[in-house]
């Protein structure tokens, strides 16, 4: 029993604290700071997994259980709780009577005498190993596949992007590659699924056999690995997937207690020469790999560029140089497109359209530099000028509400979310007229990884569009997952709708899903006010196109009505606002 416990409170008081520690589990504990005891209330023997003669009854003895590497942690915090300079309250483990560690979190405050010296400390222990053991799975499945225990797509990404900034930095060469299981659909029709996984998970233990140590192996998904050389010259490259072929090859898998032999086939890329980001090298890895899969497969095959695509990669090479000039001299700038009330025709928001003025001081429209930018890797830096411009444009006219395009790549990009974060976390006023638009299929590319770029955006008070919805193949549970606030409705199913009784079905489904979510709707490419009016009879929230405006680099509409004395001139709609 705890000395205090008896001394302050009566007994019934002290079997109903017993009862409640008890079924919650908790222990209470007094450690006497002058004679090194301790005194437990509740169920010790059976949280710390100890028979009753083994319960510490001292500091030192309850020391002694605790896992080493947690122990200098815990009397961090004892000092800094004795010195009046924090709470006490850690996480560490104790060792059980089987000599497994169980986790248990600490929380107590300290008695001082009257000369201000720590004489006992009171506190309460309960079980968190359940707790601890979901977190470390969770922290695990987050970089790492849970069947075949290699990287994930998401952290092989993380990793082929850092290769690929030191490749280009130290000016190496590297090589990406994709591994692929030949014929794993017939391996699971034959012999079933488990068959299947169990010959990806050896195909996993081979590859880690074959490359060389500083390699990474990861799953990209489905039947296909990948393989990161950060220093590779091709002849390097080519040496490791024979490699991988041959170890693959040469000794049957035993499947169900049958041995069947089972091959790979290999396409690889070279970076920096031929890609340089990580999204663009997967592509291209994968594309050698089905050349690898057509020329029948258990072979290598390297990713080639034609001379046509020779000559069209010299001339991106010379349209970055201009980007990257145009930058630096602040020749980079953002045209506004009103998106206007389906039923009023009122102005609700605008779309931020990057642009980019040539040296001579004309327009280049963004389809003319940007695929060039994506190729190269240098979408990240101008989506961080976008956004700084979008930002600054947000206070300069404090009425309008914005909607900015992303890029696949950015929607992935922790550092671009961090600048918006801190741009926006102070600025509430600015958030809740920003509306952060990412493309069906980049959000389809990693949902899981889309989903919480997603989430981070809408905490900061900022809502998100999907755009050019319909270009891929987004389902009610992908909707579900991402929790959007608006579906912008890809164009091709708008142009010419009136003609179209197929794009008029879809639009009709679209919007009884999006209704259901309760999304609101834009419509693009509206271009007549015959389509504009069919569009608000279907019951479209929102219409954009050059029907209502082309995009325009500081349009008189926005300049002048930003003079008004208007307190709201870009009303929220209902169906806007986040619920």
């Amino acid at each position: 029993m705890l000395r205090s416990a008896r001394n302050n409170i009566d007994l019934s008081q002290l079997d109903q604290m017993t009862t409640a520690l008890e079924a919650s589990g908790d222990v209470m504990y007094e450690w006497d700071l002058a004679t090194d005891s301790l005194m437990w209330l509740g169920r010790v023997s059976t949280l710390l997994g100890l028979e009753n003669n083994l319960v510490p009854s001292s500091g030192e003895n309850f020391h002694n259980r605790i896992n080493p590497e947690d122990l200098p942690s815990r009397m961090r915090n004892l000092t800094d709780h004795f010195a009046g300079e924090a709470y006490y309250d850690c996480e560490y483990r104790v060792r059980d009577g089987s000599g497994n560690f169980q986790w248990v979190h600490d929380r107590g405050a300290v008695e001082v005498s009257s000369s201000g010296s720590p004489t006992r400390l009171t506190g309460v222990l309960r079980p968190v190993t359940i707790r601890k053991q979901a977190e470390a799975r969770l922290e695990y499945l987050a970089s790492y596949d849970e069947l075949s225990g290699h990287f994930n797509k998401l952290r092989l990404r993380e990793s082929l992007d850092f290769a690929l900034e030191q490749a280009i930095r130290y000016d190496n060469e590297g090589a990406f590659l994709a591994v692929g299981v030949d014929h794993l659909g017939m391996i699971n029709t034959a012999y079933g699924f488990e068959a299947g996984d169990a010959v990806l998970v050896e195909v996993g233990e081979r590859l880690d056999k074959s490359i060389r140590g500083a390699d990474i192996v990861g799953r990209l998904g489905g039947d296909r690995f990948g393989v990161i050389m950060s220093v590779a010259t091709v002849e390097e490259a080519d040496a490791i997937s024979d490699r991988i072929l041959q170890t693959v090859r040469e000794t049957p898998f035993e499947v169900n207690g049958e041995r069947i032999y089972v091959t790979v086939s290999v396409g690889f890329v070279l970076f920096p020469e031929q890609t340089k980001t990580s999204f663009d090298a997967f592509a291209k890895a994968e594309s050698a790999l089905l050349d690898a899969k057509s020329n029948g497969r258990d072979c290598v095959k390297p990713y080639k560029l034609t001379s046509e695509q020779c000559e069209n990669y010299r001339t991106s090479m010379v349209i970055g140089e201009e980007v990257k000039l145009a930058l630096k001299e602040s020749r980079i700038a953002l045209a506004y497109q009103p998106i206007v009330d389906a039923q009023s025709n009122e102005l609700v928001l605008v779309e931020a359209l990057l642009r980019m003025y040539d040296r001579d001081g004309e327009i280049v429209p963004a389809g003319k530099f940007i695929p060039v930018v994506e190729q190269l890797g240098m979408m990240r830096v101008i989506d961080r000028r976008v956004l700084e411009l979008a930002l600054e444009d947000l206070v300069r006219y404090p009425h309008i509400t914005m909607a900015l395009n992303i890029s696949g790549l950015t929607a992935s990009d922790r550092s671009w979310l961090r600048a918006l974060t801190s741009k926006v976390k102070s600025r509430p006023d600015l958030a809740e007229r920003l509306i952060v638009e990412i493309t069906e299929t980049a959000a389809l590319h990693d949902l899981e990884e889309s989903a919480r770029f997603v989430s981070a955006v809408r905490q900061l008070g900022c809502k998100v569009a999907i755009d050019d919805f319909g270009a891929g193949y987004t389902t009610f549970r992908h909707l579900k997952t991402l929790t959007v606030d608006i579906i912008k409705i890809d164009g091709s199913f708008i142009a010419g709708i009136l003609d179209n009784e197929e794009n008029q079905i879809f639009v009709r489904n679209l919007l009884g899903l999006a209704k259901a979510l309760n999304h609101t709707t834009i419509a693009e490419f509206v271009e007549t006010a015959e389509e504009a009016e069919f569009l608000a009879n279907e019951g479209i929230d929102l219409l954009q196109g050059f029907h209502f405006g082309k995009p325009e680099i500081s349009p008189d509409w926005i300049v002048e009505k930003n003079q008004e004395d208007n307190t709201v001139l870009f009303p929220q709609p209902k169906v806007i606002a986040c619920e």
